[in-house]
């Protein structure tokens, strides 16, 4: 088999995650949801799956646990999520646009609306535990992780 034919065949069959800031929170903290948000990192290190998380939830993730926990655990989660397995997507102006309509029909918050507009962009699987994202299940598939 051709090396195009096989690389074109692992990807078919790779899964494709994007986490939100609840996955990365509830895997960070030791929460209820963290033994499968680890599988699917085990998954990503094993090489397959790969996992995409936007900028923004990575900002959001960083806020949150400097204003609950103060700036030296901010730095520590940074760090941790700068060692795991993703791949960090900037906020491009196609992702901003495509948030910023999702916001606009949908009442999510413009974070989750970043990881709801990556998840259909990159034909991924949304891991979370946030009831916000049932009002746009129908929008991507959605892996729920258990609430603390």
């Amino acid at each position: 088999m051709s090396s195009a034919r096989w690389n074109a065949r692992v990807s078919a069959e790779m899964k494709v995650y994007v986490l939100d800031s609840f996955a990365l929170l509830a895997y960070l903290g030791g929460e209820a949801g963290e033994p499968q948000v680890k599988s699917v990192l085990a998954e990503a290190l094993a090489g397959q799956a790969e996992i995409y998380l936007s900028i923004i939830n990575y900002g959001e993730i960083a806020y949150i646990t400097q204003r609950e926990q103060g700036v030296p655990a901010a730095q520590m989660a940074i760090a941790a999520m700068d060692q795991l397995p993703l791949h960090i997507v900037e906020a491009d102006r196609k992702l901003t646009l495509a948030a910023a309509y999702l916001k606009a029909r949908y009442p999510i918050s413009y974070a989750d609306a970043f990881a709801v507009a990556l998840a259909r962009q990159v034909g991924a699987t949304l891991l979370t535990g946030d009831p916000e994202f049932h009002e746009v299940e129908h929008l991507a598939a959605v892996e729920w992780l258990p609430k603390p």
